[in-house]
């Protein structure tokens, strides 16, 4: 399953992270995986932010960009917010000790998740950022059950352009 949303302005973002968070299928023997591609500037910290705070983050979402991990206490269970794109190679990820946050009531997101190779778990949603002529645009796939799931609440919510 597949879905192509605009994202005419930073508000649009916001509301699509939003309509993540409220969709979110939380598990109670498995993490939630969503991985977060597009060009610097697209908009996935944006995306990222209005995702967590939506599901309580208490502190100010960043960009962990120069941390690579960021971790945020939620209504839920816990958000990891981990950047790869300063990753030289996907072995740096053993390091972060990131065994330990692979459980459930767990949301990652993960922005530059190429950079990671095989070092990640699959992720239940591929969501794509790109700049366009009217702004942005956002492609989201579907890697897994729990994914379609995810994104087919998501659709219900907001209206998509496929």
């Amino acid at each position: 399953m597949r879905a192509v949303f605009s994202l005419p302005t930073a508000a649009d973002t916001v509301r699509l992270g939003q309509a993540l968070a409220h969709a979110c299928p939380w598990s109670g023997s498995a993490p939630r995986l969503l991985y977060l591609s597009g060009e610097l500037g697209a908009g996935k910290t944006t995306l990222a932010a209005a995702l967590l705070e939506t599901l309580g983050a208490d502190e100010t979402v960043r960009s962990p960009s120069y941390a690579l991990l960021e971790t945020y206490s939620l209504r839920e269970g816990l958000g990891v917010h981990l950047d790869c794109y300063r990753l030289a190679e996907p072995r740096e990820l053993e390091q972060l000790g990131l065994r330990d946050y692979f459980r459930a009531h767990t949301l990652w997101l993960v922005e530059w998740p190429e950079r990671a190779g095989s070092e990640l778990p699959a992720a239940d949603l591929g969501v794509r950022l790109s700049s366009t002529k009217s702004g942005r645009s956002a492609e989201i796939e579907a890697l897994s059950v729990a994914g379609a799931a995810w994104l087919a609440l998501v659709t219900a919510t907001l209206p998509s352009q496929s």
